[in-house]
């Protein structure tokens, strides 16, 4: 068997959003079977301001184990994920992961807003215009019948750019606002996916019934959302609790004043597998916060190698 090497117009050509949902909710549900295993991420500083970031899974159904890493540096950042066969551990492939990551993101919030948002949600606030934005608010588009989607960001130009993009994209009215709460506000869904190392908005403004999901932040030192969101949310989950504790910045001002104990906290895996609840009411406050999985990427990376090799898509690689 041949690996390949597979770039990101590979990716982009064999992955959409709906592929990416269908493995990643896959993946949770064998997560909660514990039919698969994940390794949160490590870091190593390499000095003068570059990192080397590691996660990796494993998954008995997939047959197949991998790792994503990434170097970041002030040149920015370049995404790869290894993957190789579970039963030989003969190398499979090697993707460049960088959309692969935004869309396993985006695909991993698709899958809390189908068991966790309201089923007649359809307003949406978002916060940010980046990648990670783009893939978040396509994501929440492909499981809910969304009609209308409010954006804010720092810049004007960045921010209504964003909003003629993602509303042909989407196929929905995206708007952009100028005040943060608004886009809090009365919403059915809120969604974070920003750089900030500041809550992005006052708490109090959300509606009942809102659903949250909060992806930017995977330090922590940072946090994206307030104490008073923590408090007000009826229902808070997580991708994974070893990760979150680990980088999960938005729940720490909370767990220090005692707003917030980790008992309160669920893992998708138990509401996918149905053992937790992600929504009691209609009137229920629901946060889910993602700091991203390695298992999500080998889910969605087994899926591109697998339309690769029908399309005969790739370079092959000897080993």
């Amino acid at each position: 068997m041949t690996a390949l090497y597979l770039t990101e117009d590979d990716v982009a050509w064999l992955l959409d959003m709906e592929t990416a949902i269908e493995a990643v909710e896959e993946s949770f549900r064998q997560l909660g079977s514990e039919r698969a295993d994940n390794q949160p991420r490590r870091r190593v500083d390499g000095g003068n301001g570059t990192k080397l970031h590691v996660l990796s899974a494993g998954a008995e159904y997939l047959g197949y184990v991998g790792y994503k890493a990434y170097v970041t540096s002030r040149a920015g950042a370049r995404f790869q994920f290894g993957l190789y066969d579970g039963r030989t551990g003969q190398p499979a492939a090697l993707i460049e992961a960088n959309l692969l990551g935004q869309m396993r993101t985006g695909a991993a919030s698709g899958v809390a807003t189908k068991y966790m948002a309201r089923p007649d949600a359809k307003i949406v606030g978002c916060f940010g215009t980046g990648f990670q934005a783009r893939a978040q608010l396509k994501a929440v588009c492909s499981v809910r019948r969304i009609e209308r989607v409010e954006v804010y960001g720092r810049h004007d130009d960045r921010r209504q750019a964003f909003s003629d993009e993602m509303s042909e994209f989407c196929n929905v009215p995206v708007v952009p606002v100028h005040s943060p709460e608004d886009v809090a506000a009365e919403k059915d869904i809120v969604i974070c996916a920003t750089s900030s190392h500041v809550p992005l908005f006052d708490g109090h403004a959300l509606a009942e019934g809102t659903h949250i999901n909060v992806i930017g932040s995977n330090y922590l030192s940072k946090a994206e959302i307030d104490v008073t969101t923590i408090r007000r949310a009826d229902h808070i989950v997580c991708d994974s609790l070893d990760a979150c504790k680990l980088e999960a910045g938005d729940f720490v001002p909370a767990i220090e004043d005692g707003s917030l104990d980790w008992s309160r906290v669920h893992e998708l895996a138990d509401v996918v597998h149905g053992r937790e609840t992600g929504r009691a009411h209609s009137e229920d406050i629901t946060l889910f916060k993602s700091v991203g999985l390695a298992l999500e990427d080998l889910a969605v990376a087994v899926r591109i190698l697998e339309k690769a090799k029908i399309e005969g898509i790739g370079l092959a690689l000897p080993y």
